[in-house]
């Protein structure tokens, strides 16, 4: 009886360690990173023509053909960040593992479009691969997007609702970018999470 009750105390020890050890991973793992300071634009370039300007936590992107890049190329992420435009019309896109090539945009780059048209679709280059299904929404409203990449997969969540899963995602890595394609928008609260 007493065999029995050391060998089951420790499985029991094994299994509870190991419980232990994948909760730690989490905590460990949940380092987020803030992608803007809040006061310039460090840890970014300007691409081409755009004009993005740093004010009091937010973010402003004012106009201008191009696109603000991330100075680091990431691989699988979880992407943070609110939005809202701040005129009608409005159009821009987040870009996802893009290349420097292109002008006045990285060529054949993934980008989540911010058109009220598209909004939330994911384009590559050109040509739309997952459609938008969210309304347009009021110039002024803030909008929280979240975009996650492991692998080849990719998905959007909207303001806690997800939106869409993709599983074709490539290069595996590259850099992040807003495009300015002369509307006016605003950013906050921008911060990434690497996996």
């Amino acid at each position: 009886m007493v065999r029995r009750w050391s060998a089951a105390a420790f499985a029991m020890l094994l299994i509870l360690g190991n419980i232990a050890a994948h909760a730690a991973e989490p905590a460990k793992n949940n380092n987020w990173e803030s992608l803007y300071n809040g006061r310039d634009l460090a840890g970014w370039t300007l691409m081409h023509d755009a004009s993005f300007v740093a004010t009091n936590e937010t973010l402003h992107l004012t106009g201008g053909l191009g696109w603000l890049r991330s100075d680091i190329e990431y691989g699988d992420f979880i992407l943070e960040l609110e939005w809202r435009a701040t005129e009608a019309g409005y159009d821009s896109g987040i870009f996802i593992r893009a290349g420097k090539d292109g002008k006045p945009w990285p060529d054949a780059a993934f980008q989540i479009n911010l058109a009220p048209a598209a909004l939330g679709a994911l384009v590559k280059g050109n040509r739309t691969v997952v459609p938008a299904e969210n309304s347009p929404v009021g110039v002024g409203k803030w909008v929280k997007f979240r975009i996650e990449a492991r692998g080849k997969k990719l998905s959007l969540t909207v303001d806690g609702e997800n939106a869409w899963e993709y599983n074709n995602l490539e290069p595996a890595t590259g850099f992040l970018g807003i495009e300015a394609e002369n509307k006016a928008f605003e950013f906050r609260n921008i911060r990434l999470l690497r996996l």
